[in-house]
């Protein structure tokens, strides 16, 4: 093992030591930034989820004493603090997914004809998606949107909301339902 590896240590050694080591913000950045911006980025535009990502590690820096291993691990706080920030461009979102939703679909001409059914199949249940994305209620959005970009645990998930497991759950369950409605409907009417 090197000795920046042993330096860098598993997740639990750098909870146990990251408020009296700031300088190992460095490996917690380098470990989740990728994690933390391919969620923001499933939940917002590139520039908006590159910013949201710097902006998780700035606000993580500057709350390092306010984090508690006792209450979870570095990954879901770091997540709670994205969904937080991104609490903040909700207002944009649901007119993301407004807006995605009047989109009329436009078939894929070229490749071969399997591709293009999917592809025409999948354009025609964006707009349906998407509004019923921004009819979800904010939490419910936000647990299935862990779940599914950001792969958190329903454990994660929970932490990083300050939600118990069975909460996240429920919402969880609820949104699917929603969602399966939409696509239900589609079946019928497609």
């Amino acid at each position: 093992m090197t000795a920046n590896a042993s330096a860098e240590g598993t997740d639990a050694d750098l909870d146990a030591r990251l408020r009296s080591e700031p300088e190992l913000f460095t490996v917690v950045h380098n470990r989740y930034f990728r994690d933390i911006y391919r969620y923001a980025a499933g939940r917002l535009d590139a520039q908006s989820a590159e910013d949201i990502a710097a902006e998780t590690f700035l606000t993580a820096f500057d709350q390092r004493e306010r984090f508690d291993p006792g209450r979870g691990g570095l990954r879901p706080w770091l997540f709670g603090i994205a969904t937080n920030l991104i609490a903040r461009h909700r207002r944009k979102e649901a007119r993301h997914y407004a807006a995605l939703s009047r989109l009329t679909p436009e078939p894929d001409a070229e490749g071969p004809e399997n591709r293009v059914v999917t592809s025409v199949t999948a354009q025609r249940m964006q707009p349906h998606l998407a509004k019923a994305m921004a009819e979800l209620s904010p939490g419910e959005r936000d647990v299935l949107l862990l779940i599914a970009l950001a792969q958190l645990s329903y454990e994660e998930v929970g932490e990083a909301l300050g939600i118990s497991p069975g909460t996240v759950g429920s919402r969880l369950s609820r949104a699917r339902l929603k969602l399966q409605k939409v696509v239900e409907q589609e079946d019928i009417h497609g």
